[in-house]
């Protein structure tokens, strides 16, 4: 099994034992479904966050790893390497900011007032 997969499995079972709580709740207490799809909303918006950090930390370090490579062969080339890094980067923190936009629209929809 490669390290990626392993990574996987864990966070599957950390994110298992996370909800493990939100849907071990009494079949009286958690009756109607509004109270059913909350609980889902919540675990779905911290699945889409906890992968959209994972991932974008992950390619920033990528990205910041391979600039420093590439500005050390080449010092001359260093303002047009550091230019495209920043852009880079900024394009992937941008796209941790949509997935938690995401998952604050997720979490502030009023479940089954549009039933």
């Amino acid at each position: 099994m490669t390290k990626r997969m392993k990574a996987l499995g864990l966070l599957a079972f950390f994110l298992v034992l996370a909800s493990m709580p939100l849907l071990a709740q009494d079949a009286n207490a958690a009756a109607s479904a509004r109270a059913n799809l909350y609980k889902w909303s919540i675990i779905v918006a911290g699945a889409i966050i906890t992968l959209a950090v994972a991932a974008g930390a992950t390619n920033q370090a990528k990205a910041i790893s391979s600039a420093c490579e590439a500005i050390s062969r080449n010092p001359g080339g260093a303002p047009h390497i550091r230019f495209l890094l920043l852009l880079g980067l900024i394009l992937i923190e941008t796209l941790v900011i949509y997935a938690l936009l995401v998952t604050f629209i997720i979490l502030m929809v009023k479940w089954g007032s549009y039933a």
